[in-house]
This record gives C-alpha cells, sequence and structure tokens, in this order.
C-alpha cells in the first residue's frame, strides 16, 4: 500500500493549494501535512555561479562542451593501467 506521496504545490488565489494524484483512488482518506519552503533556499547552479571563479570555470565547460572539445576516459582501461 502506497504510505506517502511528495508533490510541490503553489498556494493559489484565495489561499488554495491544488494537489493532483492518480496514485490514490477516489475516496482514499489522506491526513495532509504542509511544510513552507524557506524563501532563502537556492539551487546548486545559482549556488555555484555566486563565486566568479565557479562562474568562469562552469561557463568554460559550456563553451568547450558546445565547441566539441571533449577528452573522453574509458573508466574499465583508466583502472588496469593504474594498478
Amino acid at each position: 500500500m502506497l504510505s506517502e506521496i511528495k508533490q510541490k504545490a503553489i498556494v493559489g488565489k484565495d489561499g488554495k493549494i491544488e494537489l493532483s494524484t492518480t496514485e490514490l483512488p477516489e475516496g482514499t482518506i489522506v491526513e495532509v501535512i504542509v511544510l513552507v519552503a524557506q524563501p532563502t533556499e537556492e539551487d546548486e547552479t545559482t549556488y555555484l555561479l555566486k563565486s566568479e571563479a565557479n562562474k568562469k570555470h562552469l561557463l568554460k565547460a559550456l563553451e568547450n562542451v558546445e565547441k566539441g572539445n571533449l577528452i573522453y576516459v574509458d573508466l574499465d582501461e583508466y583502472e588496469k593501467s593504474s594498478i
């Protein structure tokens, strides 16, 4: 039996929170707990781009990927050669 579903939702007009799930049959009794996300949370990309040094490295890496400047490493071969 399914014991939990985790979803993100946005509080809408008149404070309504809408959740949509196909995992639960109609009439299922549920208990709802609302956890409010802290507004200061940021994703990893935003965090990494805060530092100028990180930003330069990440943008250079993206540029290299777009140009096809990639190095392919066969990890099995690398592992064999380092033994």
